[in-house]
């Protein structure tokens, strides 16, 4: 029991820092994964009013919930590259925090669907501060001999706060209301916004003490930061990076498909919505088992291997989908098709962190996270819109992408982990 608690612990050894800001992106994941669940029941409960602008209820849920997605990911470039000009990474962090803590407060004071609109919009720039500086930061902590590692310990930390936000959200705002000291009483909704609120004034807390900048990161600020689509060596036609977030965009469409199309799968499975709970969660779970040690295991072997398996995996397990008529067949697929996202994920930010220069880890590590948040978007829209023709289209579709992505991986990608160690020097002086 001892050797298997540090073999455990030997896991999560990576760079303190690294693990002080996993433990931050869990606690700000929480609460904003809380809102994906308590959003759609605040809107349709009696609170809300005002104009809708035409818009049918479960319409306006959609917008305001894909909001974040896109403001979030459109600003990642921006915020990403003034991060790399002025050199720092803690202070984007901590105003994309301090955001997030203000507006989770905000909705306790939101009556109106237009205030809703303005808060998720805010909250979706909010965490484009947060997203390409916490990850140049963890590339610039780290090494090419354990970047993978740290890529992974911060994903799976992110990733457990994002799972466990709506496990708990939904009983928060039934079991309410709540008594407090004094006889007064606050609402299941008011109760998940403070909770919200906590949780990104608990991150903001830890990385201001226990975060700071290397000093590394100030001395490289301003150099070439632009992202070229061609590969400038000549010996690829796309550039590396460029193909890493073209790729992140399809595996995300492809995984994201399934969010909306509950009534259509439950039908078809003849289940309820317990199963496709967990069928929705299974991804998720086999990226918090496996980020962290496939992140290490690239460290060893090399990126480019797990990149492309996981790429062609996805191809099944995103396809058969559209084919499974039995529950526990689409648990096993989703669970697949999350092992393919975890052998892509960590080694993909490992490689373009290997790839990038000094002071340009945000703008280069921001094309695949604004990439995977597109494609996050875009998968619901794509499945809600394809649906229609036919419940196997979305997943045929995905497919495709899929396919597509794991060609450009195979062909347009090399290996940078033996590159960058350095080569022993035999004999000499």
């Amino acid at each position: 029991m001892r050797d298997l608690l540090r073999r455990v612990i030997a896991q999560f050894a990576v760079d303190r820092q690294v693990l002080a800001l996993a433990f931050a992106r869990m606690a700000d994941g929480i609460g904003n994964s809380f809102l994906i669940v308590v959003i759609p029941l605040y809107i349709a409960s009696d609170v809300v009013g005002g104009a809708t602008f035409g818009l049918e209820e479960a319409m306006v849920i959609g917008v305001i919930l894909s909001l974040f997605g896109f403001l979030n990911s459109s600003f990642q470039p921006f915020t990403g590259r003034l991060s790399d000009r002025t050199g720092k990474r803690k202070p984007f962090i901590l105003i994309g925090l301090g955001g997030l803590a203000v507006t989770n407060l905000s909705y306790v004071f939101a009556e109106s669907y237009l205030a809703l609109v303005v808060i998720r919009a805010l909250q979706g720039v909010s965490v484009a501060f947060i997203v390409p500086a916490s990850v140049a930061l963890v590339n610039e902590l780290a090494t090419s001999q354990d970047r993978g590692g740290n890529m992974g310990v911060y994903n799976t930390f992110r990733l457990i706060g994002f799972g466990a936000g709506p496990a708990v959200a939904g009983t928060i705002v039934t079991l309410g209301p709540y008594a407090l000291p004094g006889g007064a009483t606050i609402t299941g909704f008011d109760a998940a916004f403070y909770i919200a609120t906590i949780t990104a004034v608990t991150s903001y807390l830890l990385v201001t003490v226990l975060i700071s900048d290397p000093d590394r990161t100030a001395e490289n600020a301003g150099a070439d930061l632009s992202i070229p689509i061609w590969d400038t060596t000549g010996s690829k036609l796309f550039d590396p990076i460029f193909t890493l977030g073209v790729a992140s965009l399809f595996m995300a469409t492809a995984i994201a498909l399934f969010a909306t199309i509950q009534p259509q799968v439950n039908a078809r499975l003849e289940q309820g919505a317990t199963w496709f709970g967990l069928q929705f969660a299974a991804f998720i779970i086999a990226q918090i088992l496996l980020q962290t040690p496939i992140g290490r295991a690239c460290d060893q072997y090399g990126r480019r291997p797990f990149i492309v398996g996981g790429m062609f995996l996805l191809v099944p397990s995103t396809l058969v989908q559209g084919f499974i008529t039995s529950s526990e067949l689409m648990f096993g697929a989703r669970l697949f098709q999350g092992v393919a996202g975890a052998m892509v994920f960590a080694p993909s930010l490992a490689l373009a962190g290997d790839l990038a220069g000094e002071g340009e880890s945000g703008s280069k590590l921001s094309v695949l996270t604004m990439a995977f948040g597109f494609g996050i978007a875009i998968g619901p829209l794509s499945s809600g819109a394809l649906v229609g023709y036919g419940f196997e289209v979305p997943f045929v579709f995905g497919t495709a992408l899929a396919a597509l992505g794991a060609i450009l991986v195979y062909t347009q990608i090399e290996e940078t982990l033996e590159a960058t160690r350095p080569v022993p020097v035999v004999g000499g002086d």
